[in-house]
């Protein structure tokens, strides 16, 4: 076969190596969050408000490389739950700051498990690991910083 053609191969493909690896790894989350009654990206908000809470929504999305409209619903829902709470601040209307409620903070410790229930569905010691976690860092900051078709 041709470098030509075996590079249109979906075996070939980074973006399908990830979406696959994404897919299994937020399946492997699933019943672990189920018990919680959330979503993964429910779960990712909660944990950047358990690393500081007090956050506005702008800062949260930035964290989580989402955008505001994404964010927006996720954090309705968690708030309709009573987990956090959404508050204009006085000076200035257009930013919201993000609150956990006693409740959000609380379902910290219940979740305090996942990490390491995840590690062990996983199957990566710790220096994999954290050596994969370095290299998708790399990989998502090179992609954000090589200009796009249009820049």
């Amino acid at each position: 076969m041709s470098d030509a053609n075996r590079a249109l191969l979906l075996e070939e493909q980074v973006c399908f190596a990830l979406y696959a690896a994404s897919r299994a790894v937020t399946d492997t989350y699933r019943p672990l969050l189920s018990e919680l009654d959330l979503t993964y990206p429910q779960y990712l908000v909660l944990l950047v408000l358990w690393e500081r809470d007090g956050r506005p929504v702008k800062e949260i999305a930035a964290d989580l490389h989402l955008d505001y409209g994404t964010v927006s619903p996720l954090l309705k829902r968690l708030q309709a739950r009573g987990l956090l709470t959404r508050e204009r601040l006085a000076g200035d209307e257009r930013s919201v700051t993000v609150n956990l409620t006693d409740e959000g903070r609380a379902l910290r410790e219940r979740a305090a498990p996942i990490p390491s229930a995840m590690s062990c569905s996983i199957g990566l010691d710790e220096t994999t690991r954290r050596d994969l976690i370095r290299t998708l860092r790399d990989l998502t900051e090179a992609v954000r910083s090589t200009p796009t078709e249009g820049d």
